[in-house]
């Protein structure tokens, strides 16, 4: 986990691109509903959650094979994620409350953007392996 320290500036500038995607994302999508002003609380866990999921991602994307082209291997990378973790956690746990396909795919659409934008961003600003 010594790369999260090594990569905290790319990884803190991807954090920051996804909160402010999550803030778009939202004042387009809540419809005619005023979005009430988060808790402190509910800030503070975002703010862990996109930094945890930036982490995670620029761990794959440092260990991403080598002979693939790193353009390639930033938008592959969250897409396959997204797939493969994201949107069926989020269709099985939204569909068990009811909520609609729309709902579902606002969500889940919402996360995909972050983790492609927060990719562009780790893959932009430059990221460290680390040390053999």
């Amino acid at each position: 986990m010594l790369y999260i320290v090594d990569n905290a500036i790319p990884i803190l500038a991807a954090t920051l691109a996804g909160l402010l995607f999550g803030l778009g994302w939202w004042t387009v999508f809540r419809g005619s509903h005023p979005s009430p002003v988060p808790s402190a609380a509910f800030a503070l866990l975002a703010v862990v959650a996109e930094f945890w999921l930036a982490s995670i991602l620029a761990g794959a994307l440092i260990l991403a094979p080598p002979e693939a082209p790193a353009s390639v291997m930033a938008i592959a990378t969250p897409i396959v994620i997204w797939i493969g973790f994201i949107l069926p956690a989020f269709a099985v746990s939204l569909g068990r409350r009811r909520a609609g396909a729309g709902a579902i795919l606002v969500e889940a659409g919402h996360w995909l953007g972050v983790m492609l934008l927060q990719a562009v961003v780790l893959k932009s600003v430059g990221l460290v392996p680390p040390a053999a």
